[in-house]
Parts: structure tokens; sequence; C-alpha cells
């Protein structure tokens, strides 16, 4: 298996790294996998091309400290977000989530409270990522910005949030649109293999982190 991180610039990528090998390297020890690679490379220093030619079998876009709306700092991941991600599952993490969300349509706005090093309990709807998860658990989180759940695109589909959002109102769009007491935590496109959370997996203070990126490494 081979998997491609882009790095944004951002000091949790290489934990993000190791986290993954330590996954891939239980699973290669169970026979689920008999080799991997993680290659990283910085948001400036590959092109489309060069990450199409590596022929990646997993593609994450890593945290960062930019904006998604920033074409010049971002550009390269909304690329691969939008070609390679129609067919390469693809994980985006705290502002590679944003980012999807801004390419599909949403806003990208401030949160209401910047969040660095705070954790809180999310409501997940248990599919895809989140599949054999437990409800209500603990994320980290570090982020200044979020999506904006009065724009949140009905191409994407809402999988988890923090807040006061019940899991069967996941599908109400006139409901989310609405906004309110919740901020979105994790979505899934509606008709390819992308994928983004809010939160950060490879903290130590996210419970079941290792499950959540097992799910996406061997997501069918």
């Amino acid at each position: 298996m081979k998997v491609y991180i882009i790095d944004n610039y951002d000091s949790f990528t290489y934990n993000l790294y190791q986290f993954i090998g330590e996954v891939l390297e239980t699973e290669k020890n169970r026979g689920r996998v008999e080799s991997f690679e993680i290659i990283v490379k910085r948001n400036d220093q590959v092109t489309l091309e060069e990450v199409k030619a590596a022929n990646p079998d997993r593609i994450i876009i890593s945290p960062g400290p930019g904006s998604p709306d920033d074409e010049q700092y971002f550009g390269v991941c909304s690329q691969v977000i939008l070609e390679m991600g129609k067919t390469t599952p693809l994980l985006g993490v705290c502002l590679g989530m944003q980012g999807i969300v801004h390419l599909f349509g949403g806003n990208v706005v401030k949160a209401h409270l910047p969040m660095h090093g705070k954790v809180s309990p999310i409501t997940h709807n248990g599919q895809g990522i989140f599949r054999n998860i437990p409800d209500q658990l603990e994320v980290m989180r570090y982020h200044s910005l979020m999506a904006e759940a009065e724009s949140f695109p009905e191409c994407l589909q809402l999988t988890s949030v923090v807040g006061a959002l019940a899991e069967d109102e996941f599908e109400d769009y006139s409901k989310i649109h609405q906004g309110g007491e919740f901020e979105v935590m994790g979505v899934q496109h509606r008709e390819y293999p992308i994928t983004g959370i809010q939160f950060h997996p490879e903290s130590f203070a996210t419970e079941g982190g290792k499950e959540l990126i097992g799910n996406f490494l061997f997501m069918e």
C-alpha cells in the first residue's frame, strides 16, 4: 500500500506520518498488507502530475496554518482533491477537510471560538471512517476556521458534529442550513471516495484514532 501525504507546512504532519506507519505496521504483522510506503511532500514542492505518477493507493491532505481559499498556498491540494479524489480514496484532515468543503461550494469561516488543543465529544453517523467507532468519542481540535453550516454543500454528506444536532438530522439539509449550536466535524462526498475530518486523529487525546485511520486506509 502506498500512502501519499501532502504537507501544508504543518507541525503535525510527521505525527500523522508516524501514526499511519504504526497502523500499517500492525496490519502488516496481521497479514492484511504485504508492504507499505508513506510519501510526504510539501504543497509547493510537488505537482499534480507528480502525485499522479506516484500512483498512490490513498491520499491525505494534511492540516496547516493557511486557508483553503488561498490558491497560492492550497493550490496543488485543490487540484489533487478535484482530480484524483474522484477515483483515489482521499482524506482531508483539519485544513484538508475545510478545503473539501470550500472546493465543493461551501464557505469556510472563522470559528465561533478558536480551538487550539481543545478536546470535544463528537456525534457521528457510524458510516465510512466512523464504522464501528463508539459515538460521543473525544477528539482533539486545533483550528480557528470551520466549515459554515449555512452553506454546507449538498454533494457532501455530514458525518460528524460537535454540538446540538442529532444524528437523525444529518441528512436534513434544511435543518443543517439553519446553523445553530453545532460545528461540522466530518464530511463524506456522496459520489467520490473523499472524506474529511476537522479534528486530529493522530493526537494522543483523540479516542479511537488508529481505528479511524484504519477505516480510511481499508475503506471499501
